[in-house]
């Protein structure tokens, strides 16, 4: 069997955020446009592991996915261990812009998917001179409860194998078996209640549904891309967030709620020509 090693290249930084020190980790190939990656709840960076390998990408874009504090190989702050997660707007925005400052991007590319899809809503909000363009996959201004979170930190419960099945049923049964695998796998190898805490950020404080007007999409561009097989953001959902901002929306038959990470491969042919859009303009 020929070796076959890949591109990616991954580091840990110390950065501040919001004024407490923490070591994230984060990878990156390629050069060009600064094109960073948001992974979505509960998992990790590995998720856009399709982008950080093809070589139509990065030859012309320089693409960062870094994983967030507590997520994947970035450990929560010093003595936060035990502390009850939940994540904010407020500390989401906090995060991604002091990770765009320490690699020092210029108008960097920002695409996101679930909550990353919904936090690409609030950088368009609250700071759109800072970025070339923002990308939303999976991408709606709420979301309905449809499970009691309470099961995702329980200790007479399996955190990881129910936060597996929950990833498991949001993903389109078109999708490649080897790639669900491991989009779950990822799911079931998160940190106790971090996948809770996630959730409050999707379904209570990132609710963006009363502020959408305030969003002005020729400060910076929004695209929309969403799966059709997903009852956590379903077309329509992303539907009617694309008509109240005023942009177009892409509607990817046959996958789900993880895009890049379950279909990787069918996902970039929709991709391209959104980043092809961007590096002309």
């Amino acid at each position: 069997m020929t070796l076959h090693i890949e591109p990616i290249i991954g580091r840990y930084a110390h950065i501040e955020i919001e004024g407490v020190a923490h070591r994230l980790y984060w990878e990156e190939a390629g050069q060009g446009i600064p094109l960073v990656c948001l992974h979505t709840a509960g998992s990790d960076g590995r998720q856009y592991r399709a982008l950080l390998n093809d070589p139509r990408i990065t030859s012309q874009f320089r693409v960062l996915v870094f994983d967030m504090p507590r997520h994947g190989k970035s450990s929560p702050p010093a003595g936060t261990v035990d502390t009850d997660y939940q994540l904010t707007s407020d500390a989401y925005v906090a995060q991604i812009l002091a990770f765009c400052d320490a690699m020092e991007l210029d108008s960097p590319v920002v695409m996101g998917c679930s909550i990353g899809g919904r936090i690409v809503l609030h950088l368009a909000q609250r700071h759109p001179e800072r970025f070339r363009a923002l990308i939303g996959l999976q991408s709606s201004a709420h979301v309905a409860p449809y499970y009691d979170t309470q099961w995702l930190d329980r200790p007479d419960v399996h955190g990881g194998r129910i936060c597996g099945a929950i990833a498991y049923g949001l993903m389109a049964p078109q999708s490649p078996m080897a790639d669900r695998d491991e989009t779950r796998w990822h799911y079931m190898q998160g940190g106790p209640g971090v996948f809770r805490g996630d959730m409050h950020f999707y379904k209570v404080d990132g609710d963006m549904r009363d502020q959408l007007a305030t969003i002005d999409t020729a400060k910076c561009p929004i695209y929309l891309l969403t799966g059709e097989y997903d009852y956590s953001c379903t077309p329509e959902d992303s539907r009617a967030l694309a008509d109240a901002i005023g942009v177009d929306l892409t509607v990817m038959p046959e996958m789900g709620h993880f895009p890049m990470s379950e279909n990787p491969q069918a996902f970039l042919h929709h991709l391209y020509p959104v980043l092809d859009r961007i590096r002309s303009a």
